[in-house]
């Protein structure tokens, strides 16, 4: 899912963003997933100044603030990419870890999906999950208005799926933009850089080759 290094860092710099900017992300969706993506992307890119508008545009226009319509642009700007790498897994380093046991896979679909008992949206998808995995649904993670949960909550949702913090988690989700909800969640928990499988169950469910579970 991820651009190439280079093309990431032309692409910000056309959209004006710079190195000391602070950006702030939203979107319509009342589960600020995109935006979980937008703001992961560029944390991973090594820029300090994200965060994600909690509650996205919905709680936003409820409480009446101003929206102007239009397109909005900012001249280019230099944007330096420091990429973490390390944050990262392909399918290889998610199947060593099936053995290896250090680190917790967490599925972000919604639990039909994560089941089995649900068709996957896209062609030669197979149903299921990657085995061992955990399941945390990205709706669990919101309120009603779309605000994330209280840190205490959303340590609970965690503890209720059998993930433990303190140890390396990777989600994953359908493509790889839901399970970025789940790492903004474990930040506001006090997790921050923990892992993304980019691939997701698009890439692993539709590998013949690769293990699945359902239930």
């Amino acid at each position: 899912m991820l651009l190439p290094a280079a093309r990431l860092a032309e692409a910000l710099g056309n959209l004006g963003i710079g190195d000391d900017d602070l950006v702030v992300a939203y979107d319509g969706s009342g589960a600020n997933l995109s935006a979980a993506r937008v703001w992961w992307m560029l944390r991973h890119a090594g820029h300090p100044g994200a965060a994600v508008l909690d509650g996205g545009l919905g709680k936003w226009s409820a409480e009446r603030r101003p929206l102007i319509r239009g397109e909005e642009r900012r001249p280019p700007a230099a944007f330096a990419l420091r990429p973490r790498r390390d944050w990262v897994l392909d399918r290889q380093a998610v199947r060593a870890s099936l053995t290896s046991g250090k680190i917790q896979l967490v599925d972000a679909r919604i639990r039909e999906r994560y089941q089995g008992s649900q068709p996957e949206p896209r062609p030669g998808v197979r149903s299921g999950h990657i085995p061992g995995a955990r399941n945390v649904p990205y709706p669990d993670l919101v309120a009603p208005d779309g605000t994330l949960l209280p840190p205490g909550e959303l340590a609970a949702r965690f503890a209720e799926a059998g993930v433990d913090p303190i140890r390396p988690v990777a989600a994953y989700c359908g493509s790889g933009v839901s399970a970025c909800a789940v790492l903004l969640a474990l930040e506001a928990i006090g997790r921050p850089g923990q892992l993304l499988y980019d691939g997701s169950w698009t890439e692993w469910g539709g590998d013949p080759d690769l293990p699945i579970e359902g239930g």
